[in-house]
């Protein structure tokens, strides 16, 4: 119990902390030397969340803050792939923001692993009479997922790949009856179980759309309700338990900027074990963007903001891996 804690405890200081001189020795503009690199990309909501902006300027300024991201993507040479988090398109997933987003997420030179948030599937296509969003019945959520699919070139919602000697899961929101916004299905949660099985030894890294219970402050209106935390939380709670190679969680959802004091602290440790790395969203015109930097003994998580072009070196943090 107290080698547990003890471990604990010095996790949280590495990860506050990260490894120094990290930033120095990495050269993004040459190929990557002993490390993968993922960059993360979270509620783009492309082209704009029209339903809530009506400033045609701020519009603009949003839309062209997004193209700049991907340009500075486009020149790390060091990177090995995008790793997009859900909310993908602008409100309710029509066929013109799933085209506009299609031939956005084209002009990235690197492989793009997909996965499905509420935006993209949940809603009807318009708006209530108020401007409010309106949640789509099984059927119409099934054809959203489908065109999900279609348009990324998928062939499953849920999928797993072994880079770097890591398991990358990718977990998609596709409920057809929940309530909540961010629901696994019983099929994906099956599935789930029996991956984490038959990989009961490999470092494992989970990419979905809402974060773990609890792993924010409660900073809005929103932070760890029901809507906006994984579900179903009580089940995911147990496998996590019962699959300590899982090393990671990677969330987007919750549009948590990066100047937030809950956006890396020691309360994204769900449990006070594994860390949940928040995302923010890109519908600002200030954008950052995390990437992971996967060693074969340790994660180094970065942040960079896109509008200042520099990292913000107070949030960089580490993660040891035991094999």
């Amino acid at each position: 119990m107290k080698k547990n804690v003890f471990r604990v405890m010095i996790l949280v200081v590495v990860v506050l902390l990260g490894y120094l001189g990290v930033s120095s020795t990495v050269d993004h503009t040459k190929k990557a030397e002993g490390y993968y690199r993922i960059v993360l990309l979270s509620d783009t909501h492309l082209p704009t969340k029209t339903f809530n902006i009506k400033d045609k300027d701020k519009e603009e300024s949003i839309i062209a803050a997004k193209n700049k991201t991907i340009e500075d993507i486009n020149n790390w040479q060091d990177v090995r792939e995008i790793a997009v988090l859900g909310d993908v398109v602008g409100d309710t997933g029509t066929d013109k923001e799933y085209a506009y987003a299609k031939d956005f997420f084209s002009k990235l030179h690197k492989p793009i692993s997909f996965i499905v948030g509420n935006h993209d599937y949940i809603y009807q296509d318009n708006p209530s009479p108020s401007g409010r969003y309106v949640k789509g019945d099984a059927k119409s959520r099934l054809l959203k997922l489908d065109k999900f699919k279609k348009t990324f070139g998928l062939s499953q919602l849920f999928y797993e790949k072994k880079v770097a000697g890591y398991l990358l899961v990718f977990l998609s929101v596709d409920s057809l009856d929940s309530p909540y916004l961010a629901q696994m299905s019983p099929e994906e949660l099956s599935w789930l179980k029996d991956t984490l099985k038959k990989n009961s030894t490999v470092p494992t890294i989970i990419f979905f759309h809402a974060p773990l219970e609890g792993t924010l402050s409660n900073y809005n209106k929103n932070a760890n309700k029901p809507s906006f935390i994984a579900q179903p939380a009580a089940e995911i709670a147990e496998i996590i338990e019962n699959n300590k190679q899982i090393v990671l969680w990677v969330s987007g959802h919750t549009h948590t900027p990066a100047t937030n004091p809950s956006f890396a602290s020691n309360i994204n440790f769900y449990k006070g074990r594994l860390l949940n790395l928040h995302n923010s969203d890109m519908e600002r015109t200030t954008i950052w963007t995390n990437s992971l930097f996967l060693y074969p003994n340790k994660i180094v998580i970065r942040t960079f903001n896109h509008k200042t072009e520099s990292w913000m070196q107070e949030l960089e943090r580490t993660i040891p891996i035991e094999r």
